[in-house]
């Protein structure tokens, strides 16, 4: 039983499921620890919790202008520009 069910999932053309699967459980799992440890909008501490709504700008304004989108801000947003360029400017 144990066999067949092995032979059955761990074939070759299954593993770019395992692959897309595994970035998405990891992506997922980054997402999930920059938000319990760096997001100034959960408290997991109960003095956090007690302290109610706080009007901290600053802290936010760190947490949503991360490096990636610092990086990426005055680029044009494609994903091969000469590709681009090349079918899309006339001669």
């Amino acid at each position: 039983m144990a066999s067949s069910t092995l032979n059955r999932w761990l074939r070759p053309e299954v593993y770019p499921l395992f692959a897309a699967v595994g970035v998405a459980v990891g992506i997922c799992g980054f997402q999930l620890a920059r938000n319990l440890c760096i997001n100034p909008e959960v408290r997991v501490s109960k003095e956090g919790r007690a302290a109610g709504v706080l009007d901290n700008f600053a802290e936010g304004e760190k947490y949503a202008q991360h490096g990636l989108r610092k990086l990426v801000r005055n680029r044009t947003p494609e994903i091969m520009p000469s590709i681009n360029k090349f079918f899309t400017d006339p001669k």
